[in-house]
């Protein structure tokens, strides 16, 4: 499993030993939680980082709510990873028309490097409709954004860290206006960031802790196995809504195509920190997540530090590909095996 992940390796990424006696593959980290719920005056609380390396250092995009429950989009920046200055100010994007110039909120944000850009996707409210959010930026100081690239209502827009098949590849859910009872991941490709195709129908819940709905977490992680992707399951009890997140590896060349996909969910909410919330129990309300690739990006709600460097990447990719379980592909029956895991990004 030697030099399994395509990409640059991050020497000053935080990371903590697994704790004595911890049999899992990816462990908490001992420190959390990272970030503090009252940065600032008038802040809330702090979720879904999207982190990438920036400078010798790490820079992101947080969604900060405010005390008025409005939801906004922020820069951070941090030298180690762990020590993190968010500003007060919230990002102001820059559009070339009206119609997308009018901000009314923004959450779950993601950050992927494609060529000399940062792009970032967000849960973008228009009209009152939740769909997705895209604008890029070379400094983390100016902000264009771009045409939404869905009709409402559609919520995880994750792209790709490179083109597939010579066009820029996005994943998404999509969704209702309220807290959706359904949702599958699906696939799309688009030849300038504007106008968006070739939807493909990646995977759906398959029952367990992620019976409800499924998303794409953080940016996917190119391997010789396929682009690994770690996504969040919902699961409905009798009180509140319960988050997991666990891994799939899709295939390389058309990543619709779903190579392996683990069966029990990497991490959930088992800590009090995780689970007491907004009433909901997310296993990403603090655990925040660093990745060995261009994208460091997770999405948490609350975010500590969730320790997983290269080799817990390597862990998890072997864990996905020696635990199968029968699975149509391709008008065949192919070794698959189905799991969750929130490692990098959620919700």
């Amino acid at each position: 499993m030697s030099n399994m992940i395509i990409g640059d390796a991050l020497p000053n990424m935080p990371w903590e030993d697994k704790p004595e006696g911890c049999p899992d593959v990816i462990w908490r980290s001992g420190k959390n939680p990272i970030i503090q719920r009252d940065l600032f005056f008038g802040c809330n609380s702090v979720f879904n980082s999207a982190v990438v390396p920036w400078e010798g250092g790490f820079i992101g995009v947080f969604r900060i709510d405010l005390t008025t429950f409005e939801h906004t989009l922020h820069v951070g920046r941090s030298k180690d990873g762990v020590n993190w200055d968010i500003e007060e100010e919230c990002i102001r994007f820059t559009a070339d028309n009206e119609e997308m110039s009018v901000f009314e909120y923004g959450y779950d944000p993601r950050v992927c490097k494609i060529d000399d850009k940062y792009y970032v996707t967000w849960c973008n409210g228009y009209k009152g409709m939740p769909t997705i959010g895209v604008a890029w930026t070379t400094d983390f100081v100016n902000f264009y954004q771009l045409e939404n690239s869905f009709l409402p209502f559609n919520r995880n827009g994750v792209l790709f860290p490179k083109k597939i098949n010579g066009n820029f590849a996005m994943l998404s859910r999509p969704s209702d206006n309220s807290h959706t009872p359904f949702g599958d991941i699906f696939y799309s490709e688009s030849p300038d960031m504007t106008f968006w195709g070739k939807h493909r129908l990646v995977m759906k819940p398959t029952g367990g802790w992620g019976w409800m709905k499924i998303g794409a977490g953080p940016i996917p992680i190119e391997t010789k196995e396929g682009w690994l992707l770690f996504y969040h399951g919902v699961m409905q009890t009798c009180s509140t809504l319960v988050y997991s997140f666990s891994a799939a590896i899709l295939d390389k060349d058309e990543p619709w195509k779903v190579k392996y996909r683990l069966k029990p969910y990497l991490l959930s909410p088992q800590k009090p920190m995780s689970r007491s919330a907004m009433s909901l129990w997310s296993a990403f309300l603090v655990p925040h997540c660093r990745m060995p690739t261009q994208d460091a990006s997770l999405s948490t709600t609350a975010p500590p530090i969730l320790s997983l460097p290269w080799r817990s990447v390597k862990r998890t990719s072997s864990l996905i590909i020696s635990k199968t379980i029968p699975i149509k592909k391709i008008g065949a029956i192919a070794p698959i095996f189905y799991s969750y895991t929130h490692l990098f990004s959620l919700v």
